[in-house]
């Protein structure tokens, strides 16, 4: 013979489901703090994005260890940086730490057209001459992502 075992709801759980059911309608009703300026210079969609075109940056085949030669390679890096940043081309460049997939960084550019993408790179002599290679995609974010630019260099003591 089955026993009828009685359910029982805990009091706080009741409590809770009741705190979360009458805030529904009121999160629901907030108003939309859109700014449609803000949306237009920064090229946003109706969901505040729009796409990009990302970049891994891996090892080449270019091995080379001449000290002199890798010196001269990574200031052109960094200068292409600054200058795709300067002129609002690269929004987000940075290191990756030691992986095993030989990956050594990331560019995400404002450009959905991989060719202009590549021209860009072209002034990177360590992507030209192989110590890097770009291995490019199409990524679709936020598009207030420059607007983080403008606080960077607010916070920044040096420059790279």
């Amino acid at each position: 013979m089955k026993k009828n075992r009685r359910f029982s709801i805990h009091p706080i759980v009741i409590a809770l489901l009741i705190t979360i059911g009458t805030n529904i309608p009121a999160a629901s009703q907030e108003k939309i703090k859109y700014d449609p300026a803000l949306a237009a210079k920064y090229g946003a969609d109706d969901y505040g994005m729009k796409s990009y075109t990302f970049v891994i940056l891996r090892t080449g085949p270019n091995k080379t260890e001449d000290k002199a030669l890798l010196a001269e390679l990574f200031r052109s890096h960094m200068e292409n940086i600054n200058k795709l940043s300067d002129e609002g081309k690269l929004i987000i460049a940075g290191p990756m730490g030691k992986n095993d997939k030989q990956y050594r960084g990331i560019f995400v550019l404002n450009t959905t057209d991989h060719q202009e993408a590549r021209e860009m790179l072209k002034g990177d002599r360590a992507i030209a001459e192989g110590v890097f290679e770009a291995d490019l995609f199409t990524w679709y974010g936020s598009a207030a992502l420059p607007a983080y630019l403008e606080v960077h260099e607010k916070i920044a003591k040096s420059n790279p």
